[in-house]
């Protein structure tokens, strides 16, 4: 009969533990949110148009004739599928064109 409360005592510890720490990461992401407005940063529902990383509204800018999309605060470059084929067919003998060139597409 011991171990039978034991191991329900267990469980409610448990479940105690579980509800603090899902009450926590809400409270964790709400201090987010308030400190990307605080910051100025898009709180954006649709990501479309920002940055994976940082949030910051993304622009587009032309690198070697390809239009791209770039993070103002330098987290990175992007590019949809038909700006990276231009690059692969461009560069068709380096590793980038034999990884993402396929001359399938162009049919």
């Amino acid at each position: 009969m011991e171990d039978a409360k034991d191991r329900l005592g267990n469980r409610l510890k448990e479940k105690q533990k579980g509800e603090e720490d899902k009450y926590f990461a809400a409270k964790e992401r709400e201090a987010i949110k308030r400190l990307k407005v605080r910051q100025g940063l898009d709180v954006v529902q649709d990501a479309r148009g920002h940055c994976p990383r940082c949030g910051a509204k993304l622009t587009a800018t032309k690198v070697y004739g390809v239009e791209v999309l770039q993070c103002p605060a330098d987290c990175g470059t992007w590019l949809d599928k038909g700006e990276l084929q231009v690059v692969a067919q461009r560069e068709h003998d380096s590793w980038l064109g034999r990884l993402f060139y396929s001359p399938k597409l162009e049919e």
